[in-house]
Formats: structure tokens, C-alpha cells, sequence
């Protein structure tokens, strides 16, 4: 099957010098939620206007759903769906109206039922006549999805979609991209929320400087690079580890307290028995041991630190 978004060899650079993108290469499928992840500046916002038609590239090629973005602008641009970051309405409308307006903006026919469709499920139904200047920050966040989704586009990019939301809503937008997912619409979105990535994506890029450092089936990342910690309370500090624990990777933590464990927890010998066999043969005592795990956080601070 062919991507819905085919990025090659994209390079931007601004006018002051600044090199905002290099050799980007990624393919979305169709269908898909794809988490792109990136510190500040990373290059997350100039990818996306870029494939959005915002912003020209210096170098390279896109396509959206088979539509180049330079000779097929129009086209391709029919195709997405964009929630910007910065909240940008026209205050004195009411919702319908601009939302209305969204979808003409298009070419696309009046449809009643798909407007009204679209601002139930954000939960704007009632809010339908009222003046965007009167609305809460949350509520034009909702707005600015009904917005791009009024034209039925094949790509929705999310960018920084649940930024200084509420908890509620942000649940209320994680269910909507979920049943829209489930029509078929491809989700590309930017977030801080690591967690809702963890949560959310089927698969996961990471950029940083530029450059795009790691592009992974999220499942598969976390199995690869994921970890398990076990931390064993000890009941007496030590000053450094036993000689005869040096077959484990251990560390220590809390003043020499705490014996730090990492072990790979998709392995069917993790080699916990046989370390606290051989910490009781050292005659150390254990008050208590815990377990954590890597989260996608503590992947995306490891690779953005090693790509510093």
C-alpha cells in the first residue's frame, strides 16, 4: 500500500542562515497515529508546515495522499486537516459560521449534517451560536478541530493539539482521534504529553535538530529500549559493589543504600533469582525491592541526550 505522506530528502533553510530541516526522509501510512517527538526548536513545526503547504522547502519532495504539495498544491492541500498551536479565529463569528466557512474555503458543498456531526463529538453543539470571542480557551481549541475536519480531509495533523487544555477535554480529543482513526483518517500529532504518545501512536518519530534520529513502531521501541529497574532497599549502605556481583549490571543510588538492577524484562532469564542468591550468600539484607519501568520519556530523554 502506498504512504499517505511521503517525505524525501526534505531540507529548509531560512533566509538567516538557519538550517530548520535536514535530509528528512519518512513515509505515514495510511490510517496510522503518528507521534512526532522533539524538543523546542527541534524542527517539529517547520516539518509540518512544510507538508502542509505553510512553508516552502528549500530542498526535497512531499506528497499527500499521491498529490505533490508544489505542483499539486490545491489538491494536496484538500487532503489535510491542520490544528495549528497558536489559537487564530475570528472572534466575532459564531462557531457554525466559521466552521461553515472552513469547509467552503475547499470547494467543498454545503453539508449541514456533517457540520452538525462534527461539533457534537467535540461537544460544541450547543455552543453553535455563540461568538468565539465568548468562548473559553479550551472550547476554541475545539472549535480549531472542527475546523479542520470541516472539509473531510484523508490527514489530520495535530500540533500541540492539548496545550493548556483541561484534563476532561483532553480525554474528550483523545476519544475523537481514536474514532476518527477508526474511519480510516491517518493522525500525525505533535505533543509534550509524552505519555499521550505512549499511549496513543502506532508508531513514533523523534527529531532533534533537524534531523530525524529515530522513526520506530512504538511497541517495538519500548521492547528494544525499554527496561526494567529493580531497586533493592539494602539494610546497611555500601561504600562500592561486591566483586561478586560484578556479573550484574548494578548500581548504587540513595547514599549507597539502594542497588539499582536494569534488566531487559522481555528475556526469559532475567537473572533476578540468581542475584538475590548471591547477595544472601554475601550476607547483605534486603528491607524491601521494587520494580519500574522505562517509560517513553526515559527513552526520548536518553536518545535526545545522545544526539545532543
Amino acid at each position: 500500500m502506498s504512504p499517505v505522506i511521503s517525505v524525501s530528502n526534505l531540507d529548509k533553510v531560512y533566509a538567516t542562515g538557519h538550517q530548520a530541516l535536514r535530509q528528512i526522509s519518512l513515509d505515514i501510512r495510511k490510517g496510522e497515529i503518528f507521534a512526532l517527538l522533539g524538543p523546542n526548536g527541534a524542527g517539529k513545526t517547520t516539518l509540518i508546515s512544510i507538508i502542509c503547504g505553510l512553508v516552502n522547502p528549500t530542498a526535497g519532495s512531499v506528497q499527500a495522499n499521491g498529490h505533490d504539495i508544489i505542483t499539486e498544491y490545491r489538491a494536496a492541500r484538500a487532503q489535510i486537516g491542520l490544528v495549528p498551536q497558536e489559537l487564530t479565529t475570528d472572534a466575532f463569528e459564531t462557531v457554525w459560521n466559521t466552521v461553515t466557512f472552513s469547509r467552503g474555503l475547499f470547494g467543498k458543498p454545503r453539508n449541514p449534517a456533517h457540520i452538525e456531526k462534527t461539533l457534537r463529538s467535540l461537544s460544541l453543539w450547543d455552543k453553535k451560536d455563540n461568538r468565539l470571542i465568548t468562548l473559553s480557551g479550551g472550547m476554541k481549541r475545539r472549535v480549531m478541530i472542527a475546523k479542520a475536519l470541516s472539509h473531510e480531509p484523508a490527514i489530520l495533523f495535530l500540533d500541540e493539539p492539548t496545550a493548556g487544555v483541561d484534563v476532561s477535554l483532553r480525554k474528550d480529543m483523545w476519544a475523537l482521534v481514536r474514532s476518527l482513526r477508526a474511519t480510516g483518517v491517518t493522525i500525525i500529532l505533535t505533543t509534550h504529553y509524552i505519555e499521550e504518545a505512549q499511549e496513543m501512536a502506532d508508531r513514533v518519530g523523534i527529531i532533534n535538530h533537524g534531523e530525524l534520529i529515530l522513526v520506530e513502531e512504538k511497541n517495538a521501541l519500548m521492547s528494544k529500549l525499554g527496561q526494567k529497574q529493580m531497586i533493592l532497599h539494602l539494610g546497611a549502605p555500601l561504600s562500592s559493589i561486591p566483586e561478586t556481583l560484578s556479573p550484574w549490571p548494578l548500581s548504587l543510588s540513595n547514599n549507597g543504600r539502594d542497588l539499582i538492577y536494569s534488566y531487559d524484562a522481555q528475556r526469559e532469564q532475567t537473572g533476578i533469582a540468581a542475584l538475590i542468591q548471591a547477595i544472601d550468600r554475601e550476607g547483605m539484607t534486603l528491607l524491601d525491592l521494587e520494580t519500574t519501568e522505562r517509560s517513553l520519556e526515559d527513552i526520548f530523554v536518553d536518545l535526545i541526550g545522545a544526539h545532543a
